[in-house]
């Protein structure tokens, strides 16, 4: 029970770190990171996908509260600000063969695995941002350039950047304190 709790509290504490991170002012418009996955990954990696998902659905419900959404209608706001952040979790999946990697000292298995679930969380997340892109954002695309390559242009870098920063982040904390990653309640 008091292990739920934590994770609860954690869960909450991360959503609410990602949003405050997302808060941080757009310094190329349409293909600045998003700061906020760095948390959803790394407690991902922690907790597992349960409370990932969790954290990143609480994380995309606060765009809602601090009317940070982009309404064009009901699905495009699911597939973006549902789907897509509570996606960030998946990095979860991977988190019991990491935690178990750490506690046999397999350092250069625990980075494979972190890099496999940062990229996998990452990856889900702008997929369905690329998919809204190509349904919902495509007016948006200069005259002659496909919705889809529009989308894939936009999404696509702002996935890398994103991914590189989140890569950076879980590689640095695996090598200074990878305890994070080993809850003890």
């Amino acid at each position: 029970m008091f292990s739920k709790v934590n994770a609860l509290i954690e869960a909450a504490v991360i959503a609410a770190l990602a949003m405050a991170l997302s808060l941080i002012p757009d310094f190329a418009s349409w293909f600045t990171p998003s700061f906020g996955a760095v948390p959803l990954v790394l407690f991902s990696l922690r907790r597992g996908s349960k409370y990932g998902i969790l954290a990143g659905l609480i994380w995309g419900l606060l765009h809602f509260i601090l009317g940070r959404v982009y309404y064009l209608s009901l699905s495009q706001v699911l597939l973006e600000y549902i789907l897509a952040f509570a996606s960030m979790g998946l990095a979860g999946v991977l988190a019991a063969p990491l935690q178990k990697a750490l506690r046999q000292k397999q350092k250069q298995k625990a980075f494979s695995l972190a890099f496999a679930a940062a990229f996998l969380a990452v990856s889900v997340r702008y997929f369905w941002h690329f998919l809204a892109g190509i349904i919902f954002w495509s007016s948006y695309a200069p005259k002659g350039m496909s919705p889809f390559y529009y989308s894939l242009l936009v999404n696509g870098s702002a996935g890398i950047i994103t991914l590189l920063f989140v890569i950076i982040s879980v590689l640095i904390l695996l090598t200074v304190q990878s305890r994070f990653f080993l809850p003890e309640h």
